[in-house]
């Protein structure tokens, strides 16, 4: 039906004082209400109208008031609300909220967000020295929040897609050899953690199921560890129990029978009697917090000696994974085989440090390596 002349069936127009043009509307609720701006012509203004009562007649209309959240409560609430999420992540979301989106958008009302304020914000942290990865990351959480925004109809669509925004290529991590591993346990200055670095490669263990692992969970007269629990630390200090980082995290691994007797040795000199006690603990039998496991250890002299930069904790599973097999550690069947192979890393010790290496361990573990 067409408007009558002077009349506008849906909304209103007026000329302000100004020149400009305001807009004011009844929405789906009955309720009168002014658009967001106003318009430098009244042809600008009745197109306006027309959009507005066409996303009304769709189902497609959004409460502006709705929009006025800003991205930092929004993105706050969705961490709390978001069922699933590990500790470790929330952890790692909140961080990005505070040190990266909060600074650049935090207090911008969710609905003013376009797609080139967010471009200009994944620009702005690369400028900043932000890394790729950890761009990719905020980029990733940031949209994530918007498209459950979009659901909860704050916004009419997810802005936040820049194409390759969220993708990351992280580096290659090195591959040690069985060389440089049975080294680095060497290099360990307090003995209580040689075993940690030998069991997390031959068993490919992630940090926090090492340091979770408690007397019950080492059966070795089999060579057998059972993965049931991780500690997650958090930024804040806190060190958390909890159940593995997936449900294939709860697994039994076998490990090479090579290094049976270390874990032995560790078992009786450094882990409580009780079937409950840790594993790996610090000096004072408190669990393993990693900034007093690298200081304990000297981690940044110890790499320097193998000539491997940038090595971290987790590669020793990535190591184990190409030691031991293609899912990173040997799971126990049937049969109870070990499953190992050769390495791919490039064996370049010094001479001058292999013979100081246990012989029953570099032996047993070189005829795995070389078993077809």
């Amino acid at each position: 039906m067409a408007n009558r002349h002077g009349h506008r069936r849906f909304g209103t127009i007026r000329r302000l004082a100004s020149g400009r043009y305001q807009v004011r509307y009844r929405g789906v609720d009955g309720r009168l209400r002014p658009a967001p701006d106003t318009y430098p012509t009244r042809r600008d203004a009745e197109r306006v109208l027309t959009l507005i009562e066409s996303a009304m007649i769709r189902g497609e209309w959004i409460e502006p008031e709705r929009g006025k959240v800003t991205v930092h409560d929004y993105a706050d609430a969705w961490i709390t609300q978001r069922p699933g999420l590990r500790p470790r992540t929330i952890d790692l979301y909140r961080w990005l909220l505070a040190k990266h989106i909060d600074p650049y958008m935090g207090r911008f009302p969710i609905g003013k967000l376009t797609t080139e304020i967010i471009r200009e914000f994944r620009m702005a942290l690369l400028a900043a020295g932000v890394s790729e990865s950890m761009t990719a990351k905020a980029y990733r959480l940031l949209r994530a929040v918007l498209t459950t925004a979009v659901d909860d109809r704050l916004i009419q669509r997810n802005l936040g897609r820049v194409s390759g925004a969220g993708d990351e290529e992280p580096a290659e991590r090195p591959v040690l050899t069985i060389d440089q591993i049975l080294l680095l346990a060497d290099l360990m200055r307090d003995r209580r953690f040689r075993a940690l670095v030998l069991l997390s490669t031959f068993a490919s263990l992630r940090w926090g199921e090492a340091i979770a692992l408690r007397r019950t969970d080492i059966d070795t007269e089999r060579c057998i560890v059972r993965v049931r629990a991780a500690y997650v630390e958090l930024s804040t200090g806190p060190l958390m129990l909890g159940p593995p980082k997936s449900r294939a995290g709860r697994r039994t691994i076998r490990y090479p029978a090579a290094i049976a007797v270390d874990i032995r040795q560790h078992l009786d000199t450094y882990t409580g009697p009780d079937v409950h006690d840790l594993v790996f603990t610090g000096a004072k039998g408190r669990p393993l917090r990693r900034g007093n496991f690298q200081k304990a250890v000297r981690r940044r002299e110890a790499v320097q000696s193998l000539g491997v930069s940038g090595l971290h904790f987790h590669d020793l599973r990535h190591t184990g994974k190409h030691t031991r097999g293609s899912d990173g550690s040997q799971p126990c069947g049937p049969d109870g085989a070990d499953g190992t192979r050769q390495s791919k890393g490039r064996d370049d010790v010094p001479a001058r440090h292999r013979r100081s290496e246990p012989s029953h361990c570099r032996c047993a573990l070189r005829a795995s390596e070389q078993a077809p």
